[in-house]
């Protein structure tokens, strides 16, 4: 797999473009500019940037009072401060009375490595699949995130997108189009389906080319919308081969997971989410030794496909 730009880098140039072409687009930001890349906003079109300071709650206060006079406000942060911290203000002021914001939230999951738990968001998937009316998006490359930003411009309504920090293998082809909740099939198989996000799809296809050595055919499905998800086709999906793994850079309560179960519910497909165990982040001098910490490996999905094969 060819290595591409890191998502929060597709993310600040794709916005730069539209932002030409849009008047009504602003970004505002919490003294992150140059790691979330709206400092391409604040290079171009000063007048349309908006540095508020370490204040996320009144960043995103400033934004749904901006989306009320018919700007575009993308709000941005690192995915842990602009969910967290800011909580009170997007449920109040964004998602109760669906203003058009986007929430931005970068460095997400472990990509962050070295600063630690408190700059490790693992839990902002549940934080904002909770909330009516929010739309949540999780891109695997930077071709899905600038079809997303495309999306969110065009979308009327409250969208957060969750932004990898580190470059990201490419997965999808150029001429791919983002649909909203629409599962996008990389690599078909018939004795598993391995629902991934993120990171975790690249992972997830070292894991099919493992288990293929063994006889085992696994599904590589992609994940770019956690919420909504078209239910009917996750389910048909999950049903073609009868077993499902997720997998996902997240808490494993209220991410992705927690999404397709909730989904397949009432089938008989037997499922295996495969995230963090419920465990705050912490320092580390490389993005790869979290994984291997948090059980986020080639070995962990290979033992998770085993184990639902075993009860299907």
């Amino acid at each position: 797999m060819k290595l591409g730009k890191a998502p929060r880098i597709a993310y600040g140039e794709e916005l730069l473009e539209l932002a030409k072409k849009n008047q009504d687009i602003v970004a505002l930001d919490a003294d992150l500019s140059k790691s979330t890349m709206t400092c391409l906003i604040e290079e171009h079109f000063p007048e349309r940037f908006f540095e508020m300071s370490i204040a996320e709650q009144n960043m995103v206060a400033t934004a749904a009072g901006m989306a009320l006079k018919g700007k575009i406000p993308f709000v941005n942060s690192f995915a842990v401060f602009l969910t967290g911290r800011a909580f009170d203000q997007i449920r109040q002021s964004v998602a109760y009375p669906v203003t058009n914001v986007k929430l931005c939230g970068s460095s997400s999951g472990f990509s962050d490595f070295g600063d630690g738990a408190t700059h490790q968001s693992i839990e902002d998937l549940a934080l904002m699949r909770a909330l009516p009316n929010m739309i949540v998006l999780s891109p695997v490359d930077e071709i899905e995130t600038r079809e997303m930003v495309k999306f969110m411009v065009a979308h009327k309504g409250p969208v957060y997108i969750r932004l990898d920090r580190n470059e990201t293998p490419i997965i999808l082809d150029q001429d791919y189009r983002f649909v909203l909740g629409e599962p996008t099939l990389i690599k078909p198989g018939t004795d598993v389906t391995i629902f991934g996000t993120g990171q975790m799809v690249s992972l997830s296809l070292n894991v099919r080319e493992r288990l293929e050595k063994e006889g085992v055919s696994c599904e590589i499905v992609n994940i770019g919308t956690i919420k909504p998800m078209k239910r009917d086709a996750i389910i048909a999906l999950a049903e073609k081969t009868g077993a499902v793994v997720t997998v996902e850079e997240h808490n494993v309560y209220g991410g992705l997971g927690s999404a397709i179960a909730e989904t397949l519910m009432k089938t008989k497909v037997p499922i295996v989410p495969i995230g963090v165990k419920d465990r705050f982040g912490q320092s580390a001098k490389t993005y790869p030794e979290l994984l291997v910490e948090y059980g986020l490996t080639e070995d962990a999905v290979c033992e998770a496909v085993k184990e639902v094969l075993a009860v299907k």
